[in-house]
């Protein structure tokens, strides 16, 4: 084994006399230069991790050019042995900032903890929440280097008026940071003792009759799959992403049903909707036909992927239901619609079963909504589907819209 002093003389005369081998130094004790057949150089540093018996490690500092000369990598050697001395090794040590730098960026994690979210409903608000507040804040800031202090960052930069965002932020946050815990990605999460955001007042809007008929009737002028959306939206009662993403092979004419798997719900519950006569009616203009497709999404835009435009869609309707002050589908009401969501629709369903005096229990599962009757022991339990009663309770709903919405006409 060569030894001797590395210097840009000693590299030169190597190089010239196409010598192959290590040179290690003789006054910085593992740092060498590393001379290939070719005439290539490199510098590296040769280190055990404790006494004798340990195995020789091999770090490569970097090839000879810019920014490694003799000069600086003995500056970088010297570095490298002082950490080995403090009992780091500098081969782990590079390997964790690399996956720092990458595995472990938050940008990529956050993508990585999306993937792995089950339910349509939660999936979609992680991946909103995150590519909305979280991302534009944390970046590709490692994720055992976020501290507390960074994710206060996030909410501090949400505007105050979105509460309910706030807390669905939190929770998207809190459950990402346990999953790291639980993979060993980090030690604790940052966020422990922070307080969850103050819960917000339930909404209590639903629309009246006369307005969930000019729903009705000005939907389809927004856009040929926001209308058909919305009006499924006021026909079933489902969720906005379960109506918009909805594929054929989820519908059934012969048996007139909609039936959703786990991964496509909020909650995680398979559901099976009855559709009513004005669902069925939407779904054969959608298709063109009273043969509906096999397979493929209902509701594609003209790249094939599914509807986002929500809220230009909803934009509009409000835009076309306001001109509408004065006609006669608002000669009932002198004033202007007052500010409404889609999801009220949903709202606006249970309250019109209520009205018709539909039982308590069908309206959960007509919703799926997991609570009151379908919670706790009665959940565990109590297995009737319920599916004769939800069939006459969406059958009696179609009846009631269809006469608020033909007198609206009138």
């Amino acid at each position: 084994m060569a030894t001797g002093k590395v210097t840009k003389r000693t590299l030169d005369a190597l190089q010239a006399n196409a010598v192959a081998g290590f040179l290690w130094d003789d006054e910085l004790k593992g740092f060498g230069l590393k001379i290939t057949a070719g005439g290539s150089a490199s510098y590296v540093v040769q280190y055990r991790m404790g006494g004798r018996e340990a195995k020789t490690r091999r770090y490569t500092i970097g090839g000879h050019g810019s920014p490694w000369t003799p000069f600086t990598a003995r500056e970088e050697a010297t570095r490298l042995l002082r950490l080995v001395a403090q009992g780091i090794d500098p081969v782990e040590s590079d390997k964790l900032r690399r996956r720092e730098a990458v595995d472990l960026a938050f940008s990529n994690y956050a993508d990585r903890f999306a993937a792995d979210c089950k339910g349509q409903g939660w999936s979609t608000l992680v991946t909103r929440s995150l590519r909305r507040h979280v991302k534009p804040v944390l970046r590709d800031k490692a994720l055992p280097a976020i501290t507390r202090i960074d994710v206060v960052a996030v909410f501090d930069s949400m505007p105050a008026a979105q509460a309910a965002n706030r807390r669905n932020v939190f929770a998207v946050l809190r459950r990402l940071f346990r999953w790291a815990v639980s993979r060993g990605d980090i030690d604790r999460s940052p966020m422990e003792g922070m307080e969850t955001p103050k819960a917000v007042k339930p909404r209590e809007r639903w629309l009246s009759d006369s307005e969930l008929a000019k729903v009705w009737i000005h939907a389809p002028e927004c856009h040929r799959c926001f209308g058909s959306i919305v009006r499924l939206l006021i026909a079933t009662g489902q969720r906005r992403e379960e109506i918009g993403g909805l594929h054929w092979q989820e519908l059934d004419r012969a048996e007139r049903e909609m039936r959703l798997s786990g991964d496509r719900t909020k909650n995680g519950e398979p559901t099976t909707i009855p559709l009513n006569d004005l669902a069925v009616s939407e779904l054969d203009k959608v298709a063109g036909s009273e043969k509906w497709p096999i397979r493929g999404r209902v509701f594609p835009t003209a790249t094939g992927a599914a509807f986002t435009a929500y809220h230009k869609g909803k934009t509009k309707l409000d835009k076309l239901i306001s001109k509408d002050k004065g006609s006669s589908i608002a000669k009932d009401d002198d004033s202007s619609m007052p500010p409404w969501r889609l999801h009220d629709l949903r709202r606006t369903l249970a309250t019109g079963f209520q009205r018709l005096g539909v039982r308590f229990e069908v309206t959960e599962a007509v919703l799926n909504h997991v609570g009151g009757s379908r919670s706790g022991v009665a959940g565990i339990y109590q297995r009737h589907d319920w599916k004769p009663e939800k069939r006459a309770a969406l059958s009696a709903w179609n009846d009631h819209l269809s006469s608020a919405i033909e007198s609206a006409r009138k």
